[in-house]
């Protein structure tokens, strides 16, 4: 996970493009990147997914009388970067976005320039859940650190302080405070990369896309397994709604083992 300081967690808002390295995501990537078939879901199963999210007992998490899922993360960040592609692709099993934005991590770190979607300026519709997409800074340097982008409210920084860390997430050595971290409703929390980040590198979103429709590849076994995880978590939450996907052969296998 990425470690993030105070500074950048409480980073003023800018709604400027001029501080975000991101751009309007053709719609054709994401008609490919939402339309991976169901067979494929069901034989990839969880794949090479590390980690689920884990359950919490925590105050019920909702938006307009439905479960909401909460992301925090930073459009530099490679972990972000990472699990942007399996979020995308589960809660696109529940309803659908609008004006997501393409972006890669940062040239700077750790698996440099992974391509990739950002949520800042993202909207999603649902008739079952909601959905808050929070990036916390750009991946445009400024100073020592990057430009800051979303300013979270005081509920979601609480839910920061208290959820990012061990024992709800990683171990009993995990420091708090990284990114990505997602909040299920209040009723699983995820944080860190669910998958290796490896298997994106080198590639350009379109053929991350088209990857993720081999259910043999690595994309899709690491990115289809931890949107698997990721929606049978949503399902939780909706009382197994749509039922198209919450009955699927995937979703009550992973289900079957909590």
């Amino acid at each position: 996970m990425v470690v993030i300081g105070v500074a950048a967690i409480v980073a003023s808002r800018s709604d400027s493009h001029s501080t975000s390295g991101a751009e309007l995501a053709p719609a054709s990537l994401v008609a490919k990147t939402t339309s991976v078939p169901a067979s494929v879901f069901d034989a990839v199963g969880t794949g090479t997914a590390t980690g689920a999210p884990k359950p919490v007992k925590a105050p019920a998490l909702s938006e307009n009388g439905k479960p909401e899922i909460l992301y925090m993360g930073a459009e530099y960040c490679p972990y972000c970067a990472t699990e942007r592609w399996p979020m995308v692709i589960a809660l696109s099993r529940f309803g659908t976005f609008s004006n997501l934005e393409t972006t890669h991590s940062s040239p700077n770190d750790v698996y440099p320039n992974t391509q990739t979607f950002s949520f800042h300026d993202a909207s999603y519709s649902s008739p079952w859940i909601s959905f808050t997409g929070k990036e916390l800074q750009s991946n445009q340097q400024q100073g020592d650190g990057y430009a800051p982008l979303d300013t979270p409210t005081p509920e979601q920084q609480q839910i920061l302080d208290t959820y990012d860390r061990a024992p709800y997430i990683g171990n009993s050595s995990a420091s708090s405070g990284g990114i990505p971290f997602i909040d299920f409703g209040g009723k699983f929390v995820s944080g860190g990369a669910s998958y290796d980040p490896s298997v994106l590198q080198g590639k350009t979103a379109d053929e991350i896309a088209a990857a993720l429709h081999d259910p043999t590849s690595d994309i899709a076994r690491g990115a289809i397994g931890t949107a698997n995880t990721f929606t049978a978590a949503i399902c939780s939450l909706t009382h197994n709604q749509p039922t198209a996907v919450c009955t699927s052969p995937a979703i009550t296998k992973i289900e079957a083992t909590r």
